[in-house]
């Protein structure tokens, strides 16, 4: 176990010397990275007897979780294309702290996300503006417009968490 001025040591460690200047990027010389807020990977604790430690995981779970909120930077907002206040919202919901109503509204973005991205990818993104009155236009060789079946189901992952 960790005492409290060995993790002290640790936690205030954590941003030391974890900004580098990284040059020769395509988006800029010199661009400076903060990777400040990145924790050290958590291992599993094993007891004598060479099983888990639960309790002992939990514990350095808790404590890593009293860290400050951070790391989360940017992300494919292919969703913003349709419902993009809404994902601003998300964004300024966590800016301000307010969890509980940005993980109600993050789980009202999962699945929609997921359709335009993963599931039915641009053709489904293309109908989804359609529908929001943007212009989505004809998907372009070799992708095809979606099945009436495919399109059915990705209006119900919009329906179903109210945005449609």
């Amino acid at each position: 176990m960790l005492g409290r001025a060995v993790w002290s040591s640790v936690r205030q460690g954590l941003g030391r010397g974890l900004s580098r200047n990284v040059g020769g990027w395509a988006s800029g010389e010199g661009r400076k990275v903060d990777i400040a807020g990145i924790y050290p990977p958590v291992t599993t604790p094993f007891t004598a007897t060479a099983e888990v430690d639960y309790g002992k995981l939990d514990e350095n779970l808790h404590k890593l979780g009293t860290l400050p909120f951070r790391g989360a930077v940017g992300g494919v907002c292919a969703l913003a294309n349709v419902l993009g206040a809404q994902v601003c919202q998300l964004e300024r919901l966590c800016l301000m702290g307010q969890w509980e109503d940005a993980q109600k509204l993050q789980h009202r973005l999962i699945e929609p996300n997921t359709a335009v991205t993963r599931r039915f990818g641009i053709p489904g993104l293309k109908k989804t503006m359609d529908w929001f009155g943007y212009y989505g236009g004809p998907c372009r060789a070799p992708l095809q417009e979606l099945s009436p079946m495919d399109e059915e189901a990705l209006r119900m992952d919009f329906t179903s968490n109210g945005w449609l």
